[in-house]
């Protein structure tokens, strides 16, 4: 039989793995374990890096099962991740009525008044440090599942008491330091989450935030005792829109309030926030309203190091990424549903480079600009994999449409992550059809061009790309279609390129990249002749 190509083989190795994982994850569901032997230990890790993209972070769900993470970020290593986010469990006020401590609900305390009661339902087990007051809080195995009564009151002695009733699958984000650890990878997880407001889910219920920040901290002291060197700070879960906030801003309130606690508990981590873009006419903002949105979010840092990973629109449709030479044309169809057959510049305010360009303009003291390229589509089609929960649905998309999110990003964004690794990464059409990892795999080395300008080298005029995998490219340059090899090469964040070439008169030149590997970029970068950064 004739052997695979690399590359093809590679693929196909991805493609069985995920299988195998999804295969010992569901048996591990519905197979009881009636026997008292030991699990087999995992499979030997892989540290291997095999196919580095631009993406280089992903959120991530932890998962009960040591075998089943391990295998996850392995697969996010593989493609040259080196960062985890984490999603924060919601603190919500209610009980639990799963809970039982010597038979009566874990809220019933005798002798002691419970003023109100929270529920957290987590993926991690917490150490001995979150349980402070003897007899009062503590840990319990109720109704298959693993409890934990943790009192918010100042003293233990006291007569009132907040309570927090905190549920847990396993020691998801156990596992997902554990294995980061061993990768080399940082991992942020998610704060708890405020409660919503009634009637107003996007915003937070501040009439809480003092037990929120109770909690917080007892959490974090947690993190602290517990996690090495693989926890890299936290993120932020509650959303907002960067845009110019306002005084009196409920969200940036919570933020405040809840950054200052960790930078209380975590002296020197880092503080990950995403907040969202909306360029949607008439229901979104203007991307001159970026940078004062940063400016405000910047302002809850606390003093803590933070990086902003601004939600590039893409995915749920509320940004384009549209080249500088197509303002005039239609939306793409997988658009459409969100704004109508329109085009751009009827639809929308601008693209993703136009709020990313913004932003950086502005970039506070102390943060760093990040870009989340949102991997996903705002609905599926038929017959297309993604998610089909939380509401509303997603579809998967394209690693090429990824590229283009990558080139939207600019030269300004000192680190790309996406949200989120499952499912849109993971999962298959059809058993027989590569995921949208699987399409990394064997794609990775296609040339992505994110910036190009006019710049002369020694005396000759030329043009100088900025991007990835650009080594030994030959660029070919539109609508003429002249090739022309380049003549320099460097690379520090990003990689250069140098060509000796002056584009012939007209509004734009676009430029396709073809490296020494032989791989063509899969979308053009569109230039315009006045040598501004253009592309999607």
């Amino acid at each position: 039989m004739r052997r695979l190509g690399a590359d093809v083989e590679g693929a196909w190795v991805h493609r069985i793995l995920w299988v195998v994982v999804a295969i010992a994850f569901v048996v591990g569901l519905i197979v009881p374990d009636d026997s008292q032997e030991q699990p087999e230990e995992c499979a030997p890790r892989d540290t291997r890096v095999m196919a580095p993209y631009a993406v280089t972070g992903y959120w991530v769900i932890p998962r009960a099962d040591a075998c089943v993470t391990r295998r996850m970020v392995e697969a996010v290593h593989a493609v040259g991740g080196d960062t985890l986010v984490t999603f924060g469990p919601r603190f919500s006020v209610g009980q639990d009525p799963g809970c039982l401590m010597d038979g009566r609900p874990c809220a019933e305390v005798p002798g002691k008044e419970i003023r109100h009661v929270y529920t957290y339902a987590t993926s991690e087990e917490f150490g001995a440090g979150l349980l402070r007051c003897p007899g009062l809080d503590r840990r319990v195995e109720s109704d298959g599942r693993i409890f934990y009564r943790v009192s918010l009151a100042a003293s233990c002695d006291d007569r009132v008491h907040d309570l927090v009733i905190v549920s847990t699958d396993g020691d998801g984000l156990g596992h997902l330091m554990t294995e980061a650890a061993a990768y080399g990878m940082a991992v942020f997880p998610g704060l708890p989450a405020a409660p919503q407001l009634a009637g107003k889910p996007w915003e937070p219920d501040l009439a809480h935030t003092a037990a929120l920040n109770a909690f917080t901290a007892r959490v974090l002291a947690d993190y602290r005792t517990r996690f090495g060197r693989s926890f890299a700070g936290v993120y932020q879960s509650f959303e907002l829109a960067m845009r110019d906030r306002g005084d009196e801003d409920p969200i940036v309130e919570l933020y405040t309030a809840q950054h200052a606690v960790v930078a209380s508990a975590l002296p020197g981590k880092k503080i990950l926030v995403s907040p969202y873009i909306d360029a949607r006419r008439g229901r979104g903002f203007p991307p001159s309203q970026a940078p004062e949105g940063l400016v405000d979010i910047a302002a809850t840092r606390a003093g803590l190091p933070m990086a902003v990973a601004v939600q590039d629109g893409r995915g749920t449709g509320k940004v384009p990424v549209y080249g500088v030479d197509e303002r005039d044309a239609k939306v793409e169809a997988r658009l459409a549903p969100v704004v109508g057959d329109v085009t751009y510049g009827q639809a929308y305010y601008g693209s993703t480079r136009d709020y990313i360009e913004a932003a950086a303009g502005r970039v506070p003291s102390g943060v760093e600009l990040w870009v989340n390229v949102e991997g996903f589509e705002p609905t599926p089609v038929p017959g297309e994999c993604g998610r089909v929960e939380p509401l509303p649905l997603r579809g998967r998309t394209s690693k090429s449409r990824l590229d283009r999110q990558v080139m939207a990003t600019g030269t300004h964004a000192a680190k790309i992550i996406s949200y989120g690794w499952e499912p849109f990464f993971t999962c298959q059409d059809r058993y027989d059809t590569p995921s949208l990892a699987d399409d990394i795999v064997n794609g990775w080395q296609q040339p992505i061009i994110v910036g190009a300008t006019r710049k002369d080298m020694n005396g000759r005029a030329g043009i100088l790309v900025e991007g990835y995998n650009l080594r030994g490219v030959a660029l070919r340059f539109g609508p003429q279609g002249t090739v022309v090899r380049q003549e320099w090469y460097g690379r520090g964040r990003l990689e250069w390129a140098w060509v000796p070439y002056v584009p012939p008169p007209g509004p734009y030149t676009s430029i396709t990249a073809t490296n020494e590997a032989g791989q063509s970029s899969t979308s053009p970068y569109v230039m315009s002749q006045a040598g501004a950064s253009g592309g999607r």
